[in-house]
This record gives C-alpha cells, sequence and structure tokens, in this order.
C-alpha cells in the first residue's frame, strides 16, 4: 500500500475534560498518514484517480475547530472516519497531539496514534 502523509495540521480546539480547555481552548497538531494505490494516479497522471490532500487537510482541521470531546482518543477517531470517506483511501493512522495538555510537570508533548481500515 502507499502512502500520503500530511504533517502538523494545525488547529485550535476547545477539547478536553477540564473547564479551562472548553473555555479557553488551545491548539491541536495532526499528522496523518492514508493508505492508498496510487498507481492510477501516477499512470494517469490525474488527482481524480488519488486523494486530494487538501480537501482532507480542510475536513481534518474542521473537526479540531468543531464540536468539542473530552478526549484526543475521541478525536483521533473523529479524524479517522473523515479521512476513511475518502474513496481509495484504504487505511488511516492519525496522531493527535495535544502539546498545550494540563499537565503540572515540564513535558514537549502528549500525543495519541491510532490506526483505521475499511471494514
Amino acid at each position: 500500500m502507499d502512502r500520503v502523509a500530511l504533517r502538523g495540521l494545525k488547529a485550535r480546539g476547545h477539547h478536553g475534560v477540564f473547564p479551562r480547555e472548553r473555555e479557553e481552548g488551545q491548539t491541536f497538531i495532526v499528522d496523518l498518514v492514508l493508505g492508498l494505490d496510487t498507481r492510477p494516479a501516477a499512470a494517469d497522471d490525474d488527482l481524480a484517480k488519488t486523494v486530494h490532500y487538501g480537501i482532507v487537510a480542510e475536513e481534518v482541521v474542521a473537526v479540531v475547530q468543531g464540536e468539542p470531546v473530552n478526549l484526543i482518543e475521541t478525536l483521533a477517531e473523529r479524524i479517522a472516519q473523515v479521512c476513511l470517506k475518502h474513496e481509495g483511501v484504504q487505511q488511516v493512522e492519525v496522531c493527535v497531539h495535544k502539546p498545550d495538555a494540563p499537565i503540572t510537570v515540564p513535558f514537549d508533548d502528549v500525543t495519541v496514534t491510532i490506526t483505521r481500515s475499511r471494514v
């Protein structure tokens, strides 16, 4: 399976279990790896035969900016489902970064990574 990756998509969301997270919001960063067969697109040099990663990026940002959820696990799942709606995408790996998580000790990042496939 071929892969198309989008790294470092940034959007402000209001996800989290604490009132401050819901009220103030914070930046989330999303990395995606889309699994698909790129041979038909490459053979015909045709965008219609692959995934339009610009549209995927816009949809993912809309999910992050959209309805708040408590857990980044839930956010990752919603993002995965949006990606799998694109024809040709057979698998997706989603990594959601929450670099401003409310943790009381020094840290660099918190991430949740999931992999989902078409059934």
